[in-house]
């Protein structure tokens, strides 16, 4: 009986188990993209970006965790290879929006022509605008940097969008921005964008994108002269005004002129009145000089150095006595503001001016050898560049200096000379002479002298213009060159190198193998970062508070804190601010040609420049990324795909626009 129970009951259960064979089991669909770098599977997939193995990540196309798929295509926003169009095509298929709103994306980023099909054929297919906002927006951005003329045009007239439809109107307007950053414009694409810009309906970023656009890419607008200047007049939003100031000032207008001269007298935003000084430089400086005069002695230094900045870039012969006498005679003056004077005083004066001449050549040597900083003698430098017949005291003062940043300086002020328009009437029967001896400097530059120094003098011995041919026997110190330098360390220098040795064997240069993957990311470091983790860099005006974004950038984001925690960016000054645009740090040279003994990868999402206090990472081009990055001033959409943005400034925005050139990060450390 016993046995037959037991008989029984197995085949009771081996029934069970073939019937549950027999029916099919429900696989769970995942229809949410979620983000945890935590995991060992996610952190894979930047590791497979980090490497770039392409096949790899292909894979993860079909995988059914839309999370992997999402991450997988943003990787090649930042590979960019072409190579992979037509594979990425497929996920503008997939079933959930934010996967196609990155195929998207990436296919944009990638920028190969055969990728305007398949975002054209998506764009065709969708049915539901409404629903899937995003995805549409991203096609019409994508477009703009892979799509033919004939898209431009079809972009620039296809019916409005509601004002309140926010992202596809951002979608068009970066669509037609992507166009003119790949020099292709059209009248209807400028006209879409003028309407934007003054109607005071469209969204903010919208009409940011339009000011930028107009400014950025000289477009004609003289018939659109009146609304624009209206614009001017009631526009409050800061990111609008700057850049169409600057676009209104090109068209050198009567009415835009007496629009500026009486903005100047109002405005109260500094970066306004800075782009307000640059847009007056388009007029006859007799016309504008007066009320810039006074600005040299304003409290914020940035106007004080823009007004500087005036008088060498428009300055006249006449007025040149004037600039020396305003830097010598006045000590209120901001050394950067001074400095500047006495270089636009070198440049600007009358050749036959030689007892002035003379006196000006002993101040700025004066200058050098008072400086207290650095920084202070590079400026010097430059200023003594302006006139030809200091090339042999700039070489003694500056190139063998025990200083970084004043052996840049001396390079670039002797490449100065050399570029100068009026180096044949300075040196005369001599220029042949003079000519050879700075090629010998810049040949001792490339062979004995440091990565800066010979980035410097390789780029300027390749001007055509120049003809430096006929100066050298033998090119075979730029392979000595070539082959002396630390790779990935000086990567930038590399570039330069061989771009100079393709010249010179007549060949253009249309690419150079970008560094190979060097340094992994510490994901130790990454685990410790929390998402509520902010960065503080105190600096003697403030102190300045970064918001990390490790989801967007884990890479960068790792080898920041790990830089941080190391104190490697206490001491480190920010070599390079120019107002309205960025402030740049973290140079181990301070001149902003240092790295360390490795890259790391660029990490391209779509994140934007469309605000102050961006954080990105400086580069010399994809994937050379190290240890320098900026803060941005205003809005720069023209960085958007091109620079990794890691993190953002939270608090302290009012001490980034008080840095100037040499400003000191007393300590950058983590707050956790």
């Amino acid at each position: 009986m016993q046995k037959m129970i037991k008989k029984y009951c197995f085949y009771i259960l081996l029934g069970a188990t073939l019937f549950s064979q027999c029916i099919p089991v429900q696989e769970e669909i995942l229809t949410e993209v979620n983000f945890d770098l935590s995991k060992p599977e996610f952190q894979r997939v930047y590791d497979l970006q980090d490497r770039q193995e392409i096949d790899s990540l292909v894979a993860y196309f079909d995988h059914k965790d839309p999370t992997y798929r999402y991450a997988a295509a943003m990787a090649f926003a930042s590979i960019k290879d072409s190579s992979i169009v037509n594979s990425l095509a497929k996920l503008l298929s997939d079933d959930i929006e934010e996967v196609r709103t990155a195929a998207a994306y990436a296919i944009g980023q990638i920028g190969s022509p055969k990728g305007e099909k398949w975002l054209l054929k998506a764009f065709q297919e969708q049915d539901s605008f409404d629903v899937h906002i995003h995805f549409y927006s991203s096609i019409l951005e994508a477009v703009g940097k892979c799509g033919k003329l004939e898209t431009l045009e079809f972009l620039s007239i296809a019916p409005d969008f509601l004002n309140t439809d926010t992202l596809l109107l951002e979608g068009m307007a970066k669509g037609i921005y992507n166009f003119g950053l790949r020099k292709m414009t059209r009248k209807n694409g400028t006209n879409r964008m003028v309407n934007f810009l003054t109607d005071k309906n469209y969204p903010p970023n919208v009409r940011m994108m339009a000011a930028n656009y107009l400014y950025r890419f000289r477009v004609p607008i003289d018939t659109f002269i009146p609304s624009l200047i209206e614009v001017l007049y009631v526009e409050k939003d800061t990111r609008v005004k700057m850049p169409l100031i600057l676009a209104l000032g090109r068209t050198k207008s009567p009415q835009v002129l007496e629009t500026l001269l009486e903005l100047l007298n109002r405005e109260r935003n500094y970066q306004v009145t800075c782009n307000i000084i640059n847009a007056l430089g388009n007029y006859e400086y007799w016309k504008v000089i007066t009320p810039i005069i006074p600005l040299l002695q304003n409290k914020n230094i940035h106007i004080a150095t823009t007004a500087a900045n005036y008088f060498l870039n428009h300055g006249v012969e006449n007025a040149a006595p004037r600039y020396r006498q305003l830097a010598r005679r006045n000590d209120t003056l901001d050394w950067h503001v001074r400095s500047t004077l006495y270089q636009a005083a070198n440049r600007h004066l009358n050749i036959y001016s030689q007892g002035t001449r003379l006196a000006l050549q002993y101040e700025l040597k004066d200058f050098f050898k008072n400086a207290t900083s650095v920084y202070q003698k590079a400026a010097a430098l430059k200023g003594l560049g302006e006139y030809g017949l200091n090339y042999k005291d700039i070489y003694e003062l500056g190139f063998k200096s025990n200083k970084p940043v004043v052996r840049t300086a001396t390079v670039e002020a002797l490449a100065s000379i050399v570029k100068n328009k009026n180096f044949n009437t300075t040196f005369g029967i001599r220029k042949t002479q003079v000519k050879k001896q700075l090629g010998a400097y810049f040949q001792e530059a490339l062979v004995k002298g440091d990565a800066a120094m010979k980035a410097v003098a390789a780029g300027v011995i390749r001007i055509p213009d120049l003809d430096f041919r006929t100066v050298y026997d033998t090119l075979d110190f730029l392979q000595i060159a070539k082959n002396s330098l630390e790779i990935p360390k000086e990567t930038e220098t590399l570039y330069e190198i061989q771009k100079t040795i393709d010249f010179f064997n007549g060949k253009t240069t249309t690419e150079i193998v970008k560094p190979t993957f060097n340094h992994a990311i510490d994901w130790r470091i990454f685990n410790t970062i929390d998402h509520d983790s902010k960065v503080e860099i105190k600096t003697e005006k403030g102190s300045i508070i970064l918001k990390l974004f490790p989801d967007a950038a884990p890479g960068s984001v790792a080898n920041f804190v790990a830089l941080a925690k190391s104190g490697f960016y206490d001491g480190k000054t920010f070599h390079r601010v120019i107002p309205s645009f960025v402030a740049q740090g973290g140079c181990p040279r301070g001149d902003g040609y240092g790295s360390l003994d490795y890259t790391i990868r660029s990490e391209l999402t779509p994140l934007n420049y469309d605000d102050e206090g961006y954080v990105g990472m400086a580069s010399a081009g994809n994937h050379t990324e190290g240890t320098q990055w900026f803060i941005t001033f205003a809005p720069a959409p023209h960085l958007d795909g091109r620079y990794t943005i890691f993190a953002k400034v939270v608090d302290g925005m009012n001490v980034v626009h008080q840095l100037t050139v040499g400003e000191k990060m007393q300590q950058v450390q983590i707050v956790e």
